[in-house]
């Protein structure tokens, strides 16, 4: 009854993000496997199927009819599939942590581990009520958009052993829209479990009480390693992994 692995999306416009989400959780544990999604591997494993277009300069899901903000804005629900095909037996109690790359963990992995305790959800996240506002855009001139559960997928804990997560098959994630699977379209609302909001603390819009700290940090809007954003929360903190991590 473990977490077996980490995965974090990748993207070669945010390198720097990778490189920093995967040391904030080497620094606690070197041990624990941390595995990058690189859109490249996963359609030439056949995996990833999704026929994607440049459109008015992004990269446009074809499927959803939608702008792409990142190369694993789909490809992040193949967590389970790729679990399963580096270990075909899959323990109850194991599970797979997701994070967008724009993240820093703050704490030890075993404090996430002690919150999933419900073996009757397939999937827990922070269930936030983000509803953008301000500008139409963010981070790297992406488009700002706005749809149910935004942000609930950025950070997701897989139940590997979970029946209902059969159903996240290939064929469903190179079908169905995205805007489905961002709101666990193949799960129950009770199979939804939750998480504290320190454990994907949105910069600029989650709020905590003065007694709570971050436990991973999310910029959604925008990190420190896009010129516009040098000095938004948390930054000097992510600078210092980023040295810790090129030394």
């Amino acid at each position: 009854m473990e977490i077996v692995s980490f995965w974090i999306g990748f993207d070669i416009r945010e390198a720097a993000a990778f490189a920093v989400a995967r040391e904030s959780i080497r620094r606690y544990n070197r041990h624990l496997p941390v595995c990058g999604l690189v859109l490249p591997e996963l359609q030439a494993a056949g995996l990833y199927k999704r026929p994607t277009e440049r459109k008015l300069g992004k990269m446009w899901d074809v499927i959803s009819d939608a702008p792409m903000s990142t190369e694993f804005a789909i490809s992040r629900f193949l967590v389970p599939t790729l679990c399963t095909m580096r270990n075909s037996y899959v323990s109850r109690g194991d599970w797979a942590i997701f994070m967008d790359c724009d993240v820093m963990v703050r704490t030890h992995p075993s404090e996430l581990r002690r919150l999933l305790v419900d073996d009757s959800k397939a999937v827990y996240c922070v269930k936030h009520e983000h509803v953008p506002t301000g500008l139409p855009k963010k981070m790297d001139d992406q488009i700002q958009t706005s749809y149910p559960r935004k942000n609930w997928s950025s950070v997701m804990a897989f139940n590997l052993a979970h029946p209902a997560n059969k159903a996240l098959d290939t064929e469903m994630i190179n079908t169905f829209p995205g805007r489905d699977l961002h709101r666990f379209c193949w799960l129950k609302d009770d199979e939804i479990g939750e998480l504290p909001p320190e454990w994907n603390y949105l910069v600029g819009h989650t709020e905590l009480p003065e007694d709570r700290e971050p436990k991973l940090v999310h910029w959604t809007d925008g990190g420190p390693w896009f010129e516009a954003y040098r000095n938004v929360e948390f930054a000097d903190e992510w600078r210092d992994l980023l040295d810790r991590w090129a030394s």
